[in-house]
């Protein structure tokens, strides 16, 4: 990730914490009570001071900030913005393929839910897991990538129609090959029929290419599928943490 998109992911991270600060039912208590005061709680005295109105604004305004500093300091904050911030970056609507779509929606649904058992534990357990929940992360980019793969390969017409006609075209200059009587016209026709077995090698490998990530799709949800299941039976015991690692 180049320094560029590293700011922007940082930026909107810290959007949607201060976003996420101002939204809580504390801060909006907070800032009801600051406006209550400051309109109709003036006259009072307060060790011989005499009180002014903005200095609710300005008690409203240390309150606020507070609260505003806590949730973004917030380890349990961050990692909630953190998870709708990736889940952001892999639009499903974007991905025609209803295959593809479908693996990639319960992939991220495992992991939302490993999230939720990551939040069962504590200490170094909740580190690990969540170790482990970064890494399924790379997972899913990779999934995502392969999806838009399969995407642009069932959409680029081109390909296709070469994939019915490069083979048609092998067998008529094949056969005129076998026709010709002069060598330099001979010579060319075999010249373009390498070319052609060429196109059809890669037109070949694009195919498979595409078929080994459907597959790759299926086995990184199943592995997905494993690790959630042996997240699961951790529950809530206390357990070996060596063991657990493994």
């Amino acid at each position: 990730m180049t320094n560029t998109n590293s700011n922007e992911v940082r930026q909107r991270l810290l959007g949607t914490l201060f976003l996420n600060a101002v939204m809580r039912w504390e801060s909006v208590a907070t800032l009801m009570i600051t406006m209550v005061l400051f309109l109709f709680v003036n006259d009072i005295n307060v060790l011989g001071l005499q009180w002014q109105p903005w200095f609710w604004l300005v008690m409203g305004t240390i309150a606020e900030a507070a609260l505003v500093i806590s949730t973004m300091t917030d380890p349990e904050e961050t990692q909630e913005a953190m998870s709708k911030e990736f889940e952001k970056r892999y639009d499903l609507s974007n991905i025609r393929n209803r295959v593809s779509r479908d693996r990639l929606r319960s992939a991220l649904e495992y992991r939302r839910d490993m999230l939720k058992l990551v939040k069962q534990h504590k200490g170094a357990m909740r580190i690990s897991l969540r170790q482990t929940v970064d890494d399924i992360n790379a997972w899913i980019a990779h999934m995502y990538d392969m999806s838009e793969h399969i995407d642009a390969f069932e959409e680029n017409e081109l390909v296709e129609r070469d994939l019915r006609a490069v083979p048609q075209k092998i067998d008529r200059v094949r056969l005129r090959i076998e026709r010709e009587s002069d060598a330099q016209v001979k010579s060319d026709l075999e010249s373009q029929l390498r070319q052609l077995e060429q196109q059809k090698l890669n037109l070949e490998a694009t195919v498979n290419s595409v078929k080994r990530a459907e597959i790759q799709l299926e086995s990184t949800l199943s592995s997905l599928g494993t690790i959630y299941a042996q997240m699961s039976r951790l529950g809530t015991k206390e357990v070996d943490s060596a063991r657990a690692q493994r």
